[in-house]
Parts: C-alpha cells; structure tokens; sequence
C-alpha cells in the first residue's frame, strides 16, 4: 500500500501537460529572427524549444542551449551555453544572446513568435519552412 502511495505523486507528474513555451511550439520548428526592436535583423539567428524547459539555437557565429521553465505566455532564457567560434557577426550574436536573454512575454501566434518585455524590446521570429 505504501508503494502505491508513494509512486502516485510520480505517475501524476508524468501525465502533466508541458506549460513552458515548448508545450506551445513543435519541437522539430525553427524561429528565425526576423526582427529586433523593429529594425530588419541582416545576420542569421534561429531559435528551437526541442524539449520541456529546453531552448536550442545558432545565433551569428555560434550554437547555443539555454534552459526555459516558465509557463506560457511568460519565457525566460537562462543559463546560455555557446560555442567559442570567432566570425565577422560576432557583435550581432552578442547583440542577439543579450536580447534573448531580456525577454520576458512569448506570443506564437502560428508561424510566427514575438518575444518581447515590459521595456518595449521585441523580437519578432518567424518559423522556418
């Protein structure tokens, strides 16, 4: 009887519904940013959730995975790891990583997603085909 008591809060965790962003978008789509505080962003940026409280990507120069556990609408991109490789868009990924990590509010509406924060900052990405 104690077995069954104590593995119930187990069972029950796995039948809850991802709430974080990742419950929301595919994990197989790719957001590419399109826009950042409404100017066209020229160099390459994507964005993936593959997995609860996951955030995978490339931004300019580098790959990168950060964690995101809050639920949607709410996001928060933290702990960013990414590579170290040197490019000619490295002040546009370091524009990009910084961006990411400030944004507060995730909308998807369909192909698109708009991150944005109470500061007026957005980012506007648009899944790729």
């Amino acid at each position: 009887m104690y077995r069954v008591i104590l593995t119930l809060p187990i069972l029950l965790a796995a039948c809850i519904k991802d709430e974080s962003i990742s419950g929301y978008a595919a994990p197989d789509t790719v957001y590419v940013l399109q826009e950042l505080n409404g100017a066209a962003f020229a160099a390459s940026a994507t964005l993936q959730f593959p997995a609860k409280g996951q955030a995978t990507g490339n931004g300019p120069c580098n790959g990168f995975r950060a964690t995101q556990t809050l639920p949607y609408p709410w996001i928060a991109i933290r702990d960013l790891v990414a590579t170290k490789r040197a490019c000619p868009d490295l002040a546009a990924e370091t524009q990009y990583f910084s961006a990411l990590q400030g944004m507060a509010i995730a909308d998807v509406l369909g192909p698109v997603m708009i991150l944005s924060n109470d500061a007026g900052d957005e980012m506007v990405f648009r899944a790729q085909n």
